[in-house]
């Protein structure tokens, strides 16, 4: 397994994230054309969507090989509206590359997918990218990373030149200048040009010193003047690069296919195998208790699902990562999540769009397997002898809601069928049926995550389908505690009904969720139905008493209650568990919540001032102001309602000029001016 990296490319949207991964698929013999993101030729991209937006919008996976090692990539949208593929993708990597623009550097959303990796220790390398562009600066991009990232990154290169005058770069450890052709790939090596020497010296002797500052030997080293040898230093950056202590940080220009052999190098020297990872943590199924996981193919089989996807030629496709063990095609394994055993079809190594049969899987593999029919996101994997249930995937919730009609009775009965299988593929897509209003309701992360799924049920599934305007995904919340009884008694001839519960209800802290304690003693609820009440109060959250939505953050604890041994039933508790949940919810001072989205513009200077104050009139907090040169960076929190046609109305302001991304940050109470107004739309 010491021969494995599992990577991950991760930035902010036009990046040029995807035509770095197409250079890498060429140069490492995967693909014998250069794929272009602007002619929509790109192998990583393969959605027809991908192509013709310019932009990812699912992971796509492949293997390739460089230097003697098996390298499996995954490359990840940019765009925030897709920031579960990065999660999942993260969730499942060993190590990531993450590509900056060399003019704009750190964004928004790179320091979302930064936070990401560093919620998983993902260790990782940067890569400037576009290191040609007006404007590109090796520099400042690299001052950001260790500012706005809170990182630790050691350049491994010197730039020479920059803009159109951009040649190569200078391998600080190898202490040589790699200038590239204007036609062609390979590089050529040639001694330190003179005038590139004295940068070349204080750029080198920094790297020396941060890498030293790492080892104990090498930081005696070091300070007595000895000598380090390039391997010394190779093998020290590989250790704090895994140990997270250092970021190492590369440059070049993928348009041009310049500096992405020594980036392949670098995957290879520095980033783990799933040896050098800290061994992954599961719990025993029956026993409750924490088992840790060696990466071995001599340990019991484990693994966990991070993607499924509906392949219009082969069907449901799970895509896998294995922890431990072997597991061969065919082979009987237990979903440990679900409590229930799967036959494993065939197993596929993925070439993006393409893909090859083997016969076995073993630890530290990432590849997609057919004939799981009931394993999703997040599922665990394993053999039946050794039930251990491995860490899920969190998820963050939809924020943007819109109803879909089908058009006729035909694509009624297909629209259901496809938006569970899309369901299945994305974690943040959510759909209900709305009983009320007979509306099949769709929610996501934003209006393109749903612009997307609607495109796609048109493509993919042939469904016609009428759709809503797009509408913000309120949340309800309580802001007292209290108490409440629910009793429900039927009694209408022979066996009757009868449930009885007294609740106490509390407000959480935004972000806790839902808790449920049982309290009751004396058997004045007997245990099997106690599930059945906090049924009960789970389905009651789903329509709360302000305005129908759903009710986050609050903790009901059951404290009494009684039961009758002939009428009472699980149906009966659970009715008396809403009944009281609902009459708690009306006692507790409850309050309408609305999603704030954390909003940054980029914008010529000369604007700023229009900005300002579109953002003000929609109700924006204003954070942070950045000034990059003449480009002013702007942070906002603006609530999402306030958002639908912004990017019509900034194009306008700025002469389309200006530029901004939002992500979903929290929920703030909905001013109390603006309630009524809300409930009744």
């Amino acid at each position: 397994m010491d021969d494995i990296r599992n990577i991950g490319f991760i930035a902010h949207i036009d990046a040029g994230k995807t035509t770095v991964t197409e250079r890498v698929l060429f140069l490492s013999g995967l693909t014998h054309k250069i794929g272009d993101v602007d002619d929509g030729t790109t192998v990583m991209d393969f959605m027809d969507q991908e192509r013709e937006r310019g932009i990812t919008i699912q992971s796509a996976a492949a293997t390739s090989m460089w230097r003697d090692h098996r390298v499996n990539i995954i490359d990840t949208p940019g765009h925030v509206d897709f920031t579960a593929e990065v999660e999942r993708s993260l969730r499942v990597l060993d190590g990531g590359v993450v590509v900056f623009d060399a003019v704009s550097g750190v964004q928004s959303q790179s320091e979302t997918v930064w936070r990401q990796a560093d919620r998983y220790e993902v260790p990782r390398i940067c890569f400037v990218n576009k290191m040609d562009r007006t404007g590109a600066n090796f520099e400042n991009v690299v001052g950001m990373i260790r500012d706005r990232l809170n990182a630790n990154p050691v350049p491994l290169q010197m730039p020479m030149g920059s803009d159109a005058e951009f040649q190569g770069v200078i391998d600080l450890l190898e202490e040589k200048a790699l200038i590239y052709p204007d036609q062609g790939v390979e590089a050529n090596e040639v001694p330190i040009p003179e005038q590139f020497r004295e940068a070349f010296i204080d750029y080198r002797d920094a790297m020396v010193e941060k890498v030293a500052e790492t080892d104990d030997a090498l930081s005696i080293k070091y300070l007595e003047g000895e000598d380090i040898s390039t391997e010394e230093l190779r093998s020290a950056l590989r250790r704090s690069t895994i140990n997270n202590l250092l970021v190492p940080v590369l440059c070049g220009t993928a348009l041009r296919t310049k500096g992405i052999q020594p980036l392949l190098d670098a995957v290879v020297y520095y980033l783990p195998s799933p040896l050098d990872v800290p061994s992954v943590k599961g719990t025993h199924s029956k026993k409750a208790e924490e088992v840790v996981i060696q990466a071995s193919e001599n340990e019991p089989f484990s693994a966990l699902a991070f993607k499924v996807v509906t392949d219009p030629y082969t069907g449901r496709l799970v895509y896998l990562r294995v922890y431990s063990g072997k597991i061969e095609s065919g082979s009987t394994v237990f979903n440990v999540t679900k409590g229930q055993k799967e036959r494993m079809g065939r197993i596929l190594r993925m070439f993006a769009g393409r893909r090859e049969e083997v016969s076995d899987l073993r630890a530290g593999d990432i590849a997609a397997t057919i004939g799981l029919k009931n394993t999703f996101t997040g599922d665990t994997l394993t053999l039946e002898s050794n039930q251990i249930l491995l860490e899920s995937i969190r998820f963050p919730q939809p924020v943007i809601s819109m109803a879909v009609e089908p058009r006729s009775q035909a694509d009624r009965d297909k629209l259901t069928d496809a938006l569970v299988k899309l369901a299945e593929e994305d974690p943040t897509f959510v759909m209900k049926f709305d009983q009320e209003t007979g509306q099949t309701i769709i929610a996501g992360m934003g209006e393109l995550h749903l612009e997307v799924l609607v495109e796609r049920l048109k493509r993919e599934f042939v469904v016609q389908a009428n759709v809503g305007r797009p509408r913000v995904s309120y949340r309800e919340a309580i802001t007292s505690s209290t108490r409440a009884e629910g009793r429900f008694v039927r009694q209408s001839g022979g066996r009757g009904q009868y449930g009885h519960v007294v609740l106490e209800v509390e407000p959480l802290e935004r972000g806790e969720g839902f808790l449920f304690e049982d309290k009751i003693v004396g058997g004045k609820i007997p245990k099997e139905y106690i599930s059945s009440v906090q049924a009960g109060i789970k389905d009651c959250l789903e329509n709360g008493v302000v305005g129908g939505y759903t009710v986050i953050d609050v903790k009901a604890t059951l404290v009494d209650g009684s039961y009758h041994e002939v009428d009472s039933s699980e149906m009966a508790f659970k009715i008396a568990g809403s009944l009281g949940m609902r009459e708690a919810l009306k006692r507790a001072n409850p309050i309408l919540l609305e999603p704030v989205m954390s909003v940054e513009v980029v914008t010529p200077a000369e604007f700023l001032g229009e900005i300002l104050g579109d953002l003000s009139g929609r109700r924006s907090q204003i954070g942070n102001m950045e000034l990059q040169g003449d480009i002013q960076v702007v942070s906002a929190f603006t609530p999402l309602s306030e958002m639908f046609g912004y990017a019509t109305d900034t194009r306008s302001i700025t002469q389309g000029r200006a530029s901004y991304t939002m992500e979903f940050d929290h929920y703030d109470p909905v001013p109390a001016s603006l309630v009524e107004k809300v409930v009744r739309e």
